[in-house]
């Protein structure tokens, strides 16, 4: 299983960000900018949390595993690839939306003076703090389920498989 990359994030990031703010401003030219939903950083928010949640117990079965300790429930390695799996999958789509919505938040940034488009700037720019909160989540969940055999055979580049 490959590796998430900062750099493939981010180039979804910037090329999302830069087509949405291109389509914002022929949309408003032809007519209304179409609304940024309230739920958009919400549900990257509970996303984030999900992955956070699941990395934190991992972690904890992990630890209690290494130290042996009597009544440790072990980590099935495909529930871990399939976390993995969930986390890589939402970091993407974190960088695709974030993008999007902070392509559509630049465009808004011209017209703060009127309230409405303040507030749809105002959801733009939560909901690409929650995207990078998604993704930071989903590097956090990839380094809990990477083997420790992985860090001395090469370089751990390889998580959990």
């Amino acid at each position: 299983m490959k590796q998430l990359r900062i750099r493939t994030l981010t180039t979804v990031f910037i090329v999302a960000g830069v087509l949405s703010w291109a389509g914002a401003r022929l949309w408003n030219a032809v007519g209304t900018l179409p609304r940024v939903p309230l739920a958009a950083p919400i549900v990257l928010a509970l996303i984030a949390v999900v992955l956070l949640a699941t990395a934190l117990s991992l972690r904890a079965r992990l630890k209690a595993q290494r130290e042996r300790r009597p009544g440790a429930k072990g980590v099935d390695p495909l529930m871990a690839a399939r976390a993995v799996v969930f986390g890589q999958a939402s970091a993407l789509v974190a960088a695709l939306v974030a993008g999007m919505y902070g392509g559509t938040g630049a465009f808004l940034l011209e017209s703060l003076d009127v309230p409405a488009r303040r507030d749809q700037a105002i959801y733009a720019g939560l909901s690409v703090v929650a995207g990078i909160g998604v993704i930071a989540a989903a590097f956090f969940l990839e380094r809990v389920c990477k083997l420790p055999e992985d860090e001395d055979t090469n370089g751990g580049t390889a998580p959990v498989a």
